[in-house]
């Protein structure tokens, strides 16, 4: 019988043996991982990481925004960020172009719902906007991770989706859009076929959902 794992547990940081093990299988699965203290550490890094005039896809992210890196991205000007020439673009007469923007940038900046300590990533989405770019269609992609989300295993990190992330994602959508929200799509990467695309920096403190 599966134990349940309370909310508030799924809210707090992992233990630092738990993080590097995680580090360690994802490592061994192909991804970069950096071990970060906190969120002032992560934008410094994203800085060096992403190069001046790339073009930038910043998915949809609560750690994004709370952290700062979202705004750094889209509103610096030293980058070519995807999500403010999306925004103002004609859905109706073009939307293949935005299709191609969002889902084949240079760099595609994010962060994901889970991370499990036998080395996979999950994320879940509603409009799955930022699912094609996560999964190859960008050439590089970073994901900042807050340290509660760090699960023992892939059952767990489904779990934490729809008992933690859901409810809260829910609420969010619902005060900001009128609309709730759903878990429609799913993506869970096990592997990077292409080692050294996908970086994950691990922070040591809890962000985002």
């Amino acid at each position: 019988m599966t134990t349940p794992i309370s909310a508030t547990r799924f809210a707090d940081p992992a233990p630092t043996n738990h993080l590097e093990r995680a580090a360690s299988a994802l490592t061994a699965h192909g991804f970069t991982v950096e071990i970060l203290d906190d969120v002032a550490a992560a934008r410094a890094r994203i800085k060096d990481l992403v190069p001046e005039g790339a073009s930038v896809f910043t998915g949809a992210s609560e750690t994004l925004r709370l952290s700062g890196i979202e705004a750094d991205i889209n509103t610096s000007g030293r980058y070519d960020a995807v999500k403010p020439r999306v925004l103002a673009m004609d859905r109706a007469s073009e939307p293949d172009e935005i299709r191609r923007l969002m889902s084949t940038p240079d760099v595609i900046v994010g962060s994901v719902h889970a991370v499990t300590e036998t080395g996979s990533l999950v994320v879940a989405s509603g409009s799955g906007s930022q699912l094609p770019g996560y999964a190859g269609g960008a050439a590089r992609a970073i994901w900042i991770v807050g340290a509660q989300k760090v699960v023992p295993d892939l059952p767990t990190a489904l779990r934490r989706v729809e008992d933690h992330c859901l409810p809260l994602e829910n609420a969010r959508t619902r005060a900001v859009h009128g609309w709730p929200s759903a878990i429609n799509r799913l993506l869970i990467l096990n592997a990077e076929f292409h080692p050294g695309r996908g970086t994950v920096l691990l922070l040591r403190e809890a962000i985002g959902f």
